[in-house]
């Protein structure tokens, strides 16, 4: 009696009325949403225009997932063109069936469009949206566990994944490997992050780090896998694949840190315009200010000189008035001598 294991949706569709909502497709939507976010935060503080990557990604997931359909049907093929298949199933990708490869290399050429359309350098934005790349693989493999397909060989581990009988499927407990390359996936994403940042990685080695770190768990996890695949030299084809491109992205990442070593100043030249632009502008902004305020200082030293003025214009108009009182009568003007004449000795004497 088994005690512990991972139970399988009992289906991966929901009908909404007439609406089909199938939780593969769920699956790849919300991690290219994923990694859109986290690609466009990412750009952003590269000092790249906010916006950039959900624009350049417009041709990049489309071109992925034509690349990732093709890819599965070639290496497939004997699913849809073999006596008694139907090869109209090839263009079903609801059913699943993307190969990682395929998308990873026809993305590439969709984002290339998009990056020369905006004049971007393709392996700056490459780094920029590699952890969203690796987060939406992770989420993607959830798809998997949804069709109840690419699980491992038989195990009685508390992990085990339930799988169903079906079409090309037996009842039993098998190897979760969605669920080991999902968390593989998710530690690819976190290294790169924390790669990034401590060693400051630029002109695509960001890129290519994500892609020989998802190598090396695709290589151990493709090998637990017990679904038809083709073999060659007794290895299934994509553990070939993973070997060889793991191996391309690490001479890539040491050949670049020789050539290019260091991260690009500019990733996206008309954001730095605009940021340049408004920098002028403040610096202008702050000389008309500073301006303003010499010229409020200097007129400010004038006052105290034209009140003094004020004042002595006050004091002639009053005594003005005192000499207009003193001829208004006569006695006024003889005690007005006669004090004065006081005054006089009294300050000699002082």
């Amino acid at each position: 009696m088994d005690l512990a294991y991972i139970p399988s949706p009992s289906t991966g569709v929901i009908h909404l009325g007439p609406v089909p909502l199938r939780g593969y497709a769920f699956c790849i939507i919300i991690g290219v949403f994923v990694a859109v976010w986290y690609g466009n935060k990412r750009w952003v503080a590269r000092g790249g225009k906010a916006g950039t990557v959900a624009d350049i990604a417009v041709w990049a997931v489309p071109f992925g997932l034509i690349g990732g359909r093709l890819y599965h049907v070639i290496t497939d093929y004997q699913l849809y063109f073999s006596e008694g298949e139907d090869w109209v199933d090839a263009f079903k990708i609801w059913e699943g069936g993307l190969g990682i490869w395929g998308a990873i290399a026809f993305g590439a050429v969709g984002a290339w469009i998009g990056c020369r359309r905006r004049g971007i350098p393709l392996p700056a934005y490459a780094d920029a949206i590699a952890p969203g790349i690796a987060f939406a693989q992770a989420i993607g493999r959830w798809g998997n566990w949804f069709n109840q397909e690419l699980y491992g060989r038989e195990t009685d581990l508390p992990w085990a994944l339930k799988i169903s009988e079906g079409v090309n499927r037996e009842a039993g407990l098998y190897h979760p490997t969605f669920l080991y390359e999902s968390l593989w996936c998710i530690g690819v994403a976190l290294l790169v992050i924390w790669a990034d940042r401590r060693f400051k990685l630029g002109h695509g080695r960001a890129f290519a780090l994500y892609v020989a770190a998802y190598c090396a768990g695709r290589g151990w996890i493709e090998y637990m896998r017990v679904d038809e695949a083709h073999h060659i030299l007794g290895l299934r084809l994509n553990v070939w694949t993973a070997i060889v491109v793991g191996l391309l992205a690490v001479i890539y990442i040491v050949v670049s840190a020789k050539l290019r070593p260091g991260r690009e100043e500019v990733v996206e030249p008309a954001a730095a315009a605009e940021a340049k632009a408004a920098a002028e502008k403040a610096a202008a902004e702050n000389a008309e200010a500073d301006a303003e305020a010499v010229e409020s200082d200097a007129s400010g030293d004038t006052v105290p000189g034209g009140e003094g003025s004020d004042g002595s214009g006050d004091g002639s108009g009053d005594g003005s008035s005192a000499s207009s009182a003193s001829g208004g009568s006569g006695a006024g003007s003889d005690d007005a001598v006669d004090l004065s004449k006081d005054g006089a000795g009294n300050g000699a004497k002082g």
